[in-house]
Formats: C-alpha cells, structure tokens, sequence
C-alpha cells in the first residue's frame, strides 16, 4: 500500500486541488457571501502564478517533500509513533490531529515574530478574500513551513498514509476556508464545530488587528476554541468589514511583482494608499 501511494501521491493531490478549485471557483460564481470590487482577471493569474512558484521552490530545495519524508521515516523506524504499538488506524488519526496543531502552531509564530509577518503578510495583503487567497503564499514562507512540517513528519514518525492524508485535506480546507461563498447561518454554526468555514476564517483577514490575530486554523477549529484565539463574527460584519492589511492597499500591489517584493518593502505612505470605506477598497 505504501508503494502504491508514493508512487500515486502526486496524481492524488492533483487531483484534489484542481477538483476543489473548481468547485469553489463555480460555487463563488453562483452563490457568492461578498460583492468583489477587484475583479477576478486583475487577481486570479498573480494569485495562481504564486501556486506555481511555491512548488518549483520547494522541489529545488528539497530531494523529498513530506510523503517522502514518511516513508523513510518508516523504513528506519524514526519518530515517536515508530517507538510505541498503536494499530495502524489510531496511528493515522494521532499524526492528522498533531499535523493540524503544528500548522496552527506555525501560523500564530508567523504573526507573532516580525520577520516572520513580513513574508506572511503577503497573504493578508490580497484586497478581496476568495479561493485564490487560499494559495497565495510568498515562496519563502513555504520553504519555511515545508522545513516545519518535515522536521514534525520526523519527529512524530507518521504514517505515509496520514501525511497524503493530511497534505489533501491542508490544501482542499485551505481553499475551501478561504472561499467567497454563501452558506446558510445554521448550517454554519453546525459545520464549524468540525472544520474551519469560510465566515470563520474570514475573520482573520479583516484590516482590523485583533481580528487578524485570531481564528489560525486552517483546517480543524478546535485548537482555536482551545488556546483562546477564536472570535465567532467580525466587529462590522462580512458585508462591512474590511478586507487585507493597513500596509499594502493599492491595486498595483496585487501585481505579482510586488507581492515578491512584499518583505523587502518599508510600509507605504498614506497617499499611496486606497482609500477605504465600511465596505473596503472603494
């Protein structure tokens, strides 16, 4: 079985991620949660161009991605869950649950450790919040959090299974979290007790900063429930509240150059700036 998934890892997340992004990207079509003032052609190719940037990054720097990882781990009988007897099924849900926790872990340093923000905020820098927003990460970032995951991977011993497991559901959560889409109130409230929802995350990237400095998780919302970071509604509303950051808020900066360029970057004046109403960029 471990054969076959290496061999069929790539196939499998493929798969998934276009298979997602076309759903959402439809879903967002038909039944969309906030009117878009930047439209999809001014955002979209930056955003996916970035997608394709982080995977030819993190192929150069590294021989093995996490799969990888996995397997040799358990060729060599690394990592804690190599050193106690746990059935095999017990053993996968223990490696998601601690994935997740590292993830939410990771991205409350990225907010809490300057340098750390400069590459991150590129992220929060996108002005509209959709599906794309889930996949836009500066390429540094992602070097970054592949070391995390690799050194969690080795650490923990996880099964090969429970990584491919964990990297779909990252990636499909990710883009579903980050979705412009409508979901009825109840149903909602029923969803996020399980997994993050759109209206859940999209309180993390309001302009306001207590607001971006909750709801970290990506794909399971019990740690923020947990640790204290969970905030259930913006202070103004989806409708009203205000999409992205102080620093970066003109229409050039969602050029892909300039989200490159985003950590070397001093904070832009005041008159460079959009300027914003209740409902964001006007």
């Amino acid at each position: 079985m471990t054969d076959t998934l290496l061999e069929h890892e790539p196939l499998i997340r493929v798969s998934f991620f276009l298979s997602v992004l076309t759903v959402m990207a439809l879903w967002e079509v038909f039944a969309p949660r906030r009117p878009q003032k930047i439209g999809r052609l001014t955002r979209w190719p930056n955003n996916l161009f970035i997608v394709g940037l982080d995977t030819l990054a993190v192929r150069l720097v590294f021989p093995v991605a996490a799969v990888g990882t996995a397997f040799i781990t358990s060729e060599n009988g690394w990592g804690l869950l190599n050193l106690v007897t746990l059935p095999a099924w017990l053993a996968v849900i223990v490696s998601v649950l601690v994935l997740d926790a590292a993830i939410y872990f990771q991205h409350r340093l990225f907010h809490a450790v300057p340098w750390l923000w400069r590459l991150h905020r590129m992220h929060h820098a996108d002005l509209e919040f959709d599906v794309t927003t889930g996949l836009r990460f500066h390429p540094i970032e992602i070097i970054l959090s592949m070391a995390i995951k690799l050194t969690m991977v080795l650490a923990l011993g996880a099964p090969v299974l429970a990584v491919v497991i964990f990297e779909v559901l990252l990636n499909a959560t990710a883009m579903f979290n980050h979705g412009n889409v409508r979901l009825p109130l109840r149903l909602d409230r029923y969803l996020r007790l399980f997994v993050v929802t759109p209206d859940m995350h999209r309180v993390h990237h309001s302009v306001i900063v207590r607001e971006t400095d909750s709801n970290f998780g990506f794909n399971l919302p019990w740690w923020d429930r947990l640790f204290g970071t969970y905030r259930a509604q913006p202070e103004k509303g989806h409708l009203g509240m205000t999409i992205g950051i102080e620093d970066f808020r003109t229409v050039q900066d969602l050029r892909l150059d300039r989200m490159l360029m985003q950590p070397f970057r001093r904070r832009p004046t005041k008159t460079s700036t959009l300027k914003t109403s209740s409902n964001g960029p006007i």
